[in-house]
């Protein structure tokens, strides 16, 4: 065979493993898939939420946690948005109070990403863990939240190199999570190319001042991470591949694999309403719009809820959708007595009635 033949078939394979590729990203993003509005009553924005409500989370008296102002290697950003922590008192009113951090800290590169609240039992102390990106990095922090004085009070900065690309977090303890990473490398090229060959190499890790261990892995891009009521369960988002995956946590604090939900969306945080053990998804339903960020054909917003995981029959449900022209490119919902709070990543804040 001679050279010129060899490089015509070289240039044949690589065309066509270029457009097998290229059609399985863009299926992997859902770049064709079109939304119909579905909207639910008396939805307000919050206001104040202008860069984003990436991560939301709601303790039972009241308090909504939410962060903001979000620093992602690699994403869009506003880059004179501060990174901050507000409280929303759902009880009182909708208004904003941003918690005042207080401690060795640098605020000015605080970059807040996935958040969980742990309450100790002992004394009732409440501490709130965020992911953190200062200057692209990825690290967490724990804070002691002092109702009386609207204030986080730092505590710790935990960093390892196992939690490299840290996404979102579950509390278990007054310093013990699970953490995912998004991502199994943290170079730039080696992430393109973790996505151009669909690699499922991305992993769920827990951590204690004692010990730091890999539990699981296998997602393309583990996203939200939170826990069951009854702590017998943790529940991921393998963002990419579309599903949802629960995992029973053993007594050494490792975990097994038990089921996966497949939802048909790019699903972010999850949360859990504790009174039913239901998840509530925020979703981006066309992942190549919300890479794009265009304004003029801006991101849509998807939120679905999961109910009865544990049976042989879930139902997965969508209880609201927008094109963008409200809400762009939504990361979380929570439920709180018939209402919805739903954030996004670098957009507003929605605040709705669910029935």
């Amino acid at each position: 065979m001679g050279k010129l033949m060899v490089l015509s078939v070289l240039v044949a394979a690589g065309a066509v493993l270029f457009g097998e590729r290229y059609i399985a990203i863009r299926n992997t993003l859902l770049v064709f898939r079109e939304l119909t509005q579905n909207h639910l009553p008396n939805c307000e924005l919050l206001k104040g939420i202008e860069n984003g409500a990436e991560d939301i989370t709601i303790l039972e008296d009241r308090l909504a946690f939410i962060s903001a102002g979000l620093k992602y290697p690699g994403m869009p950003r506003h880059s004179d948005a501060l990174g901050k922590i507000y409280v929303l008192n759902l009880r009182s009113g909708r208004d904003l109070t941003e918690l005042h951090i207080k401690g060795d800290f640098d605020a000015a590169s605080f970059g807040p990403h996935g958040i969980s609240i742990y309450t100790d039992e002992e004394d009732g102390s409440r501490y709130l863990f965020v992911v953190n990106h200062p200057h692209d990095n990825s690290q967490v922090e724990i804070f002691q939240y002092v109702e009386e004085e609207n204030t986080l009070v730092h505590l710790k900065t935990i960093k390892h190199e196992l939690l490299h690309d840290v996404n979102d977090i579950v509390a278990v303890g007054v310093e013990n999570f699970y953490a995912t990473n998004d991502h199994c490398f943290t170079n730039g090229f080696l992430k393109l190319l973790e996505l151009l060959l669909s690699l499922s190499w991305c992993d769920v890790v827990y951590y204690s001042p004692e010990a730091v261990h890999v539990v699981e892995g296998g997602f393309f891009g583990a996203n939200g991470i939170n826990i069951s009521p009854d702590k017998k369960y943790l529940y991921v988002s393998d963002l990419m591949n579309h599903r949802i995956v629960v995992l029973n946590i053993q007594k050494n604090n490792t975990v097994s694999r038990l089921k996966e939900v497949a939802v048909g969306s790019l699903c972010d945080n999850i949360e859990v309403e504790r009174k039913t053990g239901d998840l509530w998804l925020g979703c981006h339903p066309n992942g190549g719009k919300f890479f794009q960020s265009d304004p003029n054909d801006p991101p849509g917003s998807e939120v679905l809820r999961i109910q009865n995981i544990h049976s042989e029959e879930p139902v997965v449900t969508q209880v609201y959708s927008d094109n963008g022209s409200v809400l762009r490119g939504s990361s979380v919902a929570t439920p709180y007595k018939g209402k919805l709070l739903i954030g996004s990543v670098f957009h507003k804040a929605l605040i709705c009635d669910l029935e």
